[in-house]
């Protein structure tokens, strides 16, 4: 069984002011995307401290987060980190590298 995969665009969250971790964060991120209608990923980061990265299909939903997240977390910065990922690990960007793996 084989279907189309769907590419994801991976967003990185990270403040240098206020803590990003621990503030229900990433359950909020999941609960805006459920009342706005689109899919969303999101979990803390394990290669970098006090960040959080998310991940949407459409670059338009990922606006629409970073806005949400720059409402509640002041002073907060969100950046695209990659484009078009199947199946992203959103811990560590390292393990996207499809490379680096042979089955």
């Amino acid at each position: 069984m084989s279907g189309k995969l769907f590419k994801w665009c991976i967003y990185e969250i990270e403040s240098d002011q206020e803590s990003i971790n621990g503030v229900m964060l990433r359950g909020r991120i999941r609960k805006f995307g459920v009342e706005n209608g689109f899919n969303v990923l999101a979990e803390n980061t394990s290669d970098r401290d006090n960040g959080v990265r998310f991940a949407v299909i459409d670059e338009a939903d990922g606006e629409s987060v970073s806005d949400y997240v720059k409402s509640v977390i002041v002073g907060c910065k969100v950046h695209l980190t990659a484009k078009d990922v199947v199946n992203p690990v959103l811990s560590k960007m390292k393990v996207n590298n499809e490379e680096r793996y042979r089955l």
